[in-house]
Formats: C-alpha cells, structure tokens, sequence
C-alpha cells in the first residue's frame, strides 16, 4: 500500500504542478488577457471550498462517489482539448478538474493516515512535492506548444485516476465498515478552523509575488529559482524525518510552526537581498509548510470522527478558500503597498498563531474542567 499511495501522492501533485506553473502560461498563449485568466483559475479553488458544505447535508465521500470524482476529473481533462479557446467550456472544464480534484486528495489523506499512520505519512507524502519538482523541471523544457501541457495534464490525470481506482477497490470492504454519522461542526471549532486558514491567506504574497518580489530587489531569476528549489527540498526532507516529531503534541506543534512562519516572512520582509538569510528563510519551509500540513490533517484526524469530511474542511476551507483570499489580498497589497508586502504576510501568520494559541488554551480548560 506505502508503494501505491507514493504513485498516487506523485502523480496528483505532478497534476497540480501542470495546472499551477503550465496552465497560466497556456492561457497566455491561447490569447486569453489577465482577467479571463484570473477568473478562470479561481473557478477551481472556489469549488475546493464550496464542496464540503454538500457533505454536511447528507452527502458521503464513500467509494462510489469517489469513483464518480475519478470520472469527472479525468472527462474534465479531456474537455480542456475541446474547450481551450471557448471561455464558457473551459470554465466547465476548471470547475471539473476542481471537483475531482477537490474530493480524492481528502479520500486518500484519509486512507494514508488510517493505514500507516501519521509517523510514516510523510515519508509517502514527500513523493508529491517529488512529483511537482520533477514535472516542473520536464515541463519546462519541452513546453513549446499549449498543448504539450494538455497532453500531461491527460496522460497525469489517467494514471492518478488508474492507481487511485485500484487504492480504493482494496480498501473498499474497510472503508464500508467503518462509516462515520457524526456532524463535523466548523462554527462550533470556527477559532480553530479560522487559524488553520489564515495560515494559508499568509502564503498568498509568497506563491504569487515571491519571484517578482525578490528579482525587484535584485536577485537574479536564475538565484530565485534555486531559493524555490531549495525551499522544496527542504520541505521533502522534513517530509521524511518528521514521524519523531508528530510523537508530540500536535496542537503545540501547529502554534510552534505559525510562530517560525512568522519570523520567515519578517525575514524576507527585512532583508529582500540578503542571499544567506533568504535562504535560510527558505529553510524554514519545512516547518511552515511541511510539518504544519502534517500536524494539521493529523490533528484533524484525532480530533473528529467523520475523518474524511474533516480533510475535506481542511482542502477546501484552507487551500482553497485561504488560498483564494490570500491571492487576492496580496494582489491588492503588491498593486499599493508592494514594500509591505511580506510584513502584511507576517501579521496573517500572527493573527493565526493567536488563534490558535486560544483555542488551544480552551482546550486545556475544557480538559482540565473533564478531569
């Protein structure tokens, strides 16, 4: 199972590294202007957060709808051949790849925290930050056409789809046994939930405007790529070491990777042209990213019993809704404001960091009160 769930991981998250570095650039080339292709791009993480709410009204992410999200995800990838120069069709085929994109990945986090745990998730996890470096540094040279990135979003598509369909054919009998009636309540745990999500808002300048952040302040574009690069190394290796660290309190290491991801973005905010200090900043990815995702679904899959639903609140409300958000607010703050760019980031990470420290001190009294 470590083995498959390491192609799925791979696979899907090459799927997302065409869609987010190729797409774009596809877009550009099919003669669509900033706004059309703005639009086009929020359609799917805005259905990425929408979709959980279906899910609380009776809805269950169980192997049949599972399957039917294979089916959407890879008919949408087709669709993009048909639709690439009508704008109405592409959106269709947006908001598809959305929708299956959005309901396997909370399927099969759940599948790997319940079959190896969360001390080994990493080390199969870390294969899709692999799978995303690797077709960006494919991609980039043979990328001469749109639809050379069309053909990999299909072929990546068909083989997730193939492996994701076998995953859950083998742990169907289990999963029907195990269904979940309880009501995941977001409002209830909103402190929770909102500091999970400004965490993400905070990433917005540093996914949309690092590159353009930094070569402004004279770093070259060959010296920022090899700071993304690092940053994602980073994160592969913390990926593989942390099961030590997940041993521990993971409410405690949520507050202590939002407070590091605060110091990052002073960092970057301070010292723009600081190479030495950049990258150490970038270091700094592996907690802020890496081990604060793994904390968080780990976290999430302790604390509610309807696990797949829980995963699904943290796709949509955190990637998708946060990530939305923090695209835009850092549009808003780079077209104003664009030296404070990086301290706007580090105030996010701040506001999350409270939350979380509060609702962690509510737990500790509620606890506390039990005993």
């Amino acid at each position: 199972m470590s083995f498959l769930l390491s192609l799925f991981y791979f696979f899907y998250f090459s799927i997302v590294g065409v869609y987010v570095i190729f797409i774009p650039k596809v877009l550009s080339l099919s003669g669509y202007n900033g706004v059309e292709i703005g639009v086009l791009l929020a359609a799917s993480p805005l259905v990425r957060f929408l979709l959980p709410f279906a899910f609380m009204r009776g809805l269950e992410l169980n192997g049949r709808v599972f399957n039917v999200a294979l089916m959407i995800m890879t008919g949408s990838a087709f669709l993009f051949y048909f639709s690439l120069y009508y704008f109405y069709m592409l959106m269709l085929a947006n908001v598809g790849l959305g929708v299956g994109l959005g309901l396997i990945l909370p399927y099969m986090e759940r599948v790997a925290l319940d079959t190896l745990g969360k001390e080994h998730y990493g080390k199969v996890r870390l294969f899709g930050s692999v799978g995303f470096v690797v077709i960006a540094l494919v991609l980039a040279k043979v990328l001469e056409d749109p639809t050379v990135a069309l053909d990999f979003l299909l072929v990546l598509t068909l083989l997730t789809a193939g492996i994701s369909f076998f995953i859950a054919r083998s742990i169907e009998s289990t999963q029907e046994k195990s269904k979940q009636d309880d009501k995941t309540n977001i409002l209830a745990d909103y402190k929770l939930w909102v500091g999970l999500i400004l965490m993400q808002v905070s990433f917005g300048s540093f996914y949309n405007f690092f590159t353009i952040y930094e070569t402004a302040h004279g770093i070259s574009l060959d010296m920022t790529v090899y700071l993304w690069s690092f940053g994602v190394v980073c994160e592969i290796a913390m990926l593989y070491f942390q099961g030590g660290f997940l041993q521990n309190n993971l409410l405690t290491l949520l507050q202590l990777t939002t407070f590091v991801t605060i110091f990052r973005w002073l960092i970057v905010f301070l010292f723009p042209q600081n190479l030495w200090l950049l990258f150490f900043a970038q270091s700094l990815h592996a907690m802020s990213f890496a081990l604060f995702h793994s904390s968080a679904i780990s976290y999430l899959h302790q604390l509610y019993k309807n696990k797949t639903l829980a995963q699904q609140f943290f796709s949509g409300l955190t990637y998708g809704l946060g990530g939305l958000v923090g695209a835009l607010l850092s549009g808003y703050v780079y077209e104003y404001a664009k030296e404070y760019l990086f301290l706007s980031s580090a105030v996010l990470a701040l506001l999350s960091f409270g939350f979380l420290y509060v609702w962690g001190q509510e737990e500790d009294s509620k606890r506390v009160t039990l005993s």
